[in-house]
């Protein structure tokens, strides 16, 4: 009998499949440049034999420090297909964390876009041993260095110049790694999650199916490409065949006029980006009727502006929560109604369960640490056992569960509900209390335009609540705590209320409450 191989195609193949199938349909649009999938294909694969040439193998690190544009997309797409593992950076970490992370990565070669290269070269002394090869990308002759001359750098157009457009013949294990992407770098050196070949197609496949993408999908990209935010959007559309528009930076005017002008249909963004594109919207309408499918992830979405965003676009939103290192549910628009604090139920094909303190499992209705096993969590930090020992937890039936280090509760339809992350939970008086809960209050004041909630010391209690509030009009902050107050339950009561110019965030739009509790750590209530 014959039997023919079964095994579903890694996602190099897939991508070299649409610059087949697909190759004059728009893959990427970047400003003015745009490539079809044929080019796109032929780019990529001319990146992989150029990083082969220069002796970088499959496994090997290749660092990214590049702004977004299309010379980054190449460099992703480029290294996935050399079998490489692309090691995408913040840029907004300090050099020190940028220098660990490449370390702890052991990069063999770093790409860099110009903005990109100054940075770099103040730090060559520092760079790991193990680099042998910087790239950086062509800015019009902007930089005029000879090719591996004798300040290190080689042109991208260099490296890829006479190579072969066709995918490189890699036996690839499913099993390799396909990227490492750290958990974040504002301070110390973070966690660096591992994804592989297979556990990135996978992720695609389940997400695509619930975030609703399609061979015609147009998604617009502006949040940094090193964010799993950003990765998200960009696999779930590169697999469908769609096409990929990035933006250089996010501007609340340009999302609109790009949705409007070149008929957006997908994105992925945080809430504090959709609340500045519902209020330009308001200030000038744009036709919105385009955008079929938009996620929210990063931070909680409130209430207030869930609500919002359903009213300035027909689509509505799905909000997906979620770990980079694979714990997600998402809430569909058609389940919003009635529930909208609720982030939705698992993605297809994942479990979430509920965790006492006592690693018990919780009733529906009660608190507890989230926990979630499925084929798309990954399958470990990079070189960071304990860190790995410390996220695991097994159930009675000896299944492995990751536990996420946030507190939720599903209720009795299975809808998950986040009451915060453990680490921010305040103790008071021997109470648990969840900033998010007063958050959520203090957001339903139509002056406030930001906040977060902190514990602070107290004498009495050990800990008691302090908001920041950033103000969208002129507010007293002794008449805003009394009303909060009078509407928050008598343990959740906050001891004082500052009005802040802004608050902390990092690029990805999460609220750096670390910070804040350096900076107002101080200050000690009765």
């Amino acid at each position: 009998m014959t039997v023919f191989p079964s095994e579903a195609p890694l996602l190099p193949e897939i991508l070299a499949l649409h610059g087949k199938w697909r190759g004059s349909r728009d893959a990427v649009i970047c400003g003015d440049e745009r490539l079809d999938w044929r080019a796109f294909c032929a780019a990529n694969h001319r990146f992989a034999h150029g990083l082969a040439a220069r002796g970088i193998h499959p496994g090997d690190r290749v660092g990214v420090v590049m702004s977004n544009g299309l010379p980054m997309v190449q460099a992703l797409f480029g290294t996935l297909a050399a079998g490489a593992v692309s090691v995408p950076l913040n840029l907004s970490v300090s050099d020190d964390a940028m220098l660990a992370m490449l370390e702890d990565a052991g990069v063999r070669a770093l790409v860099v876009t110009p903005d990109q290269r100054r940075r770099v070269d103040a730090l060559r002394d520092r760079l790991p041993a193990s680099l042998v090869l910087l790239l950086c990308s062509d800015n019009d002759g902007a930089y005029a260095w000879a090719d591996g001359g004798a300040d290190g750098w080689e042109r991208l157009s260099a490296l890829c110049e006479g190579q072969p457009a066709h995918l490189p013949a890699i036996a690839l294990d499913p099993e390799a790694p396909l990227n490492i992407i750290y958990s974040s770098g504002t301070t110390g050196l973070p966690k660096g999650i591992l994804h592989t070949h297979r556990g990135r197609r996978d992720w695609a496949y389940d997400l695509a199916i619930a975030l609703r993408y399609h061979g015609a999908a147009r998604t617009l990209l502006t949040i940094g490409l090193y964010s799993n935010i950003s990765w998200v959007a960009m696999l779930c559309t590169v697999l469908a065949g769609g096409t990929l528009v990035v933006h250089e930076r996010f501007d609340a005017e340009g999302f609109l006029d790009s949705v409007q002008d070149l008929g957006i249909t997908h994105t992925a963004m945080v809430p504090i980006q959709f609340q500045r594109v519902v209020a330009a919207q308001r200030e000038r309408p744009r036709d919105l009727s385009s955008m079929q499918g938009m996620m929210s992830c990063g931070s909680p979405l409130h209430e207030t502006l869930k609500q919002a965003i359903f009213a300035e676009f027909p689509c509505g939103i799905i909000e997906l929560y979620g770990l980079t290192e694979g714990i997600i549910t998402t809430l569909d628009p058609e389940d919003a109604e009635g529930r909208w604090q609720s982030v939705g139920r698992p993605l297809i094909g994942t479990d979430i369960a509920i965790i006492d303190d006592n690693d018990e499992h919780c009733a529906p209705g009660t608190a507890g640490e989230i926990v979630s096993r499925g084929r798309i969590t990954m399958p470990g930090y990079w070189q960071r056992d304990a860190a790995n020992a410390d996220a695991c937890y097994r159930d009675g039936d000896g299944r492995v569960w990751l536990r996420s280090g946030d507190i939720g509760y599903v209720d009795a339809e299975g809808f998950l509900y986040i009451v915060d992350r453990k680490k921010d939970m305040i103790l008071s008086g021997g109470q648990n209390i969840y900033p998010q809960d007063i958050e959520a209050e203090l957001y339903t004041h139509p002056g406030v335009d930001d906040v977060a909630v902190i514990g602070v010391p107290s004498r009495r209690w050990g800990e008691t609540p302090l908001a920041l509030v950033v103000a969208a009009q002129s507010l007293v902050p002794a008449e805003l705590l009394d009303w909060a107050n009078q509407r928050l339950g008598r343990q959740q009561r906050l001891a004082d209320l500052l009005l802040v110019d802004e608050l902390p965030r990092n690029p990805n739009g999460k609220i750096l409450k670390r910070e804040l509790r350096q900076q107002y750590g101080e200050r000690v209530y009765e």
